[in-house]
């Protein structure tokens, strides 16, 4: 099965972990802290305001938090999101508010947002799709102008910036995912930004239990009285470790190279599906504005809706696993959306196919890809 996400760990991940067992700490230590300063580095920002949890869903748990929203409280966000944005805003005590996006590039625009926006706004938690940071300078502007916290859902952005600047510092929190299958791995894992200094260390004390003064012996310093406990608000458990922060320091050594492949893989698949459009309406993403970067996470193909669901199933029985990456919240239950018209979304959800995109995967995988899924396409279209 030719997979569209797998990661690839090898022996220098190996060699890192044997160093953290040899260390005899696999907890929160300096490794964890190298981590963070390496990617605040990276997000060109102090390493004061960066944070390493467990999981990218706990930085967006956190940055919610710390927007302290009461009751009928409204967060925005596009629809094609991952679950674990609507979660976190009702997790945090408010209502998710789903806005539409491009059908292309299933990014909203700044006019998608502004059209959600209520006096009960108190966020937009914003989804580079596909590591697209999309139009996030507009979203930025019209949030500082309406006095609305941003927060970016940089998952799959690791790489993506706009006019050299870095997705994830335009907006007021901003968290990355490094589970197994994105393009940093740590097996699981995340990084939370705050452009305030003082929230990012309220959500690391948030993120370990609410806890002033860290204990143990993974910390130089502690009080002199360590097994004391300062706890002025309840928080959880949700610190990165020095065993994922050693996996995860490696990937970034290796990061403009993984990017570029991903890159090779996209426009590959572009170059070999082009002709189709002539079929019927099947379209490769739009190109990217000047200026945008992406880290081209996914890929994905637009074609008729009456096809898209059997082309998917033709290719898993011949040892393709594509997907679609995200059903759109607004039709989801369980997120309150109620009846609820977003037709760009609806589009996109129709549509779209995403086909397998890892740096591992060879030209002749590609080709293979692309020309099942023409195949496919094609025998539906003309039967």
């Amino acid at each position: 099965m030719i997979h569209p996400h797998q990661p690839q760990v090898g022996q220098k991940e190996l060699a890192a972990v044997a160093e953290v067992f040899d260390s005899k700490w696999p907890g929160r230590g300096p490794r964890t802290e190298a981590f963070e300063a390496a990617f605040a580095a990276h997000l060109q920002v102090d390493a004061e305001h960066v944070v390493f949890l467990n999981s990218g869903t706990a930085g967006l748990l956190l940055a919610v938090e710390s927007l302290d929203l009461a009751e009928g409280d409204e967060v925005v966000l596009p629809s094609p999101s991952f679950v674990a944005a609507a979660n976190a805003v009702v997790a945090g005590g408010g209502r998710p508010v789903f806005c539409d996006v491009d059908p292309r590039t299933l990014n909203p625009t700044a006019e998608h947002v502004e059209q959600a926006v209520t006096d009960r706004t108190k966020a937009v938690l914003v989804l580079h799709y596909g590591g697209s940071p999309g139009d996030i300078t507009r979203i930025a502007e019209l949030c500082r102008r309406r006095d609305i916290a941003l927060i970016e859902d940089a998952a799959c952005s690791v790489a993506s910036t706009v006019d050299g600047r870095p997705v994830g510092a335009f907006g007021d929190f901003a968290m990355w995912s490094f589970d197994a299958m994105k393009v940093m791995v740590c097996g699981d894992g995340g990084m939370l930004y705050a452009r305030d200094a003082g929230a990012a260390a309220r959500a690391r004390r948030l993120a370990y239990h609410g806890l002033t003064q860290p204990t143990g012996f993974g910390y130089a310093q502690v009080s002199p009285r360590w097994w004391e406990l300062d706890v002025p608000e309840v928080g959880r458990r949700a610190i990165g470790n020095d065993l994922t922060a050693a996996i995860g320091a490696v990937p970034p050594r290796r990061l403009p190279e993984l990017v570029a492949r991903r890159r090779e893989i996209t426009e590959l698949y572009d170059r070999e599906l082009a002709g189709l459009a002539d079929l019927g309406d099947l379209l490769t993403p739009p190109p990217l504005p000047e200026g945008h970067a992406s880290t081209y996470y996914f890929s994905w193909v637009q074609m008729p809706p009456g096809i898209r669901d059997e082309v998917a199933n033709e290719l898993r029985a011949a040892g393709i696993c594509t997907t679609f990456r995200y059903a759109p919240l607004h039709k989801v239950p369980a997120c309150g959306a109620g009846e609820l018209s977003l037709p760009g979304a609806d589009h996109a959800a129709d549509r779209t196919l995403c086909p397998p995109l890892r740096p591992w995967l060879d030209d002749a995988d590609v080709h293979t890809v692309a020309a099942a899924l023409r195949k496919s396409v094609e025998a539906l279209l003309h039967r």
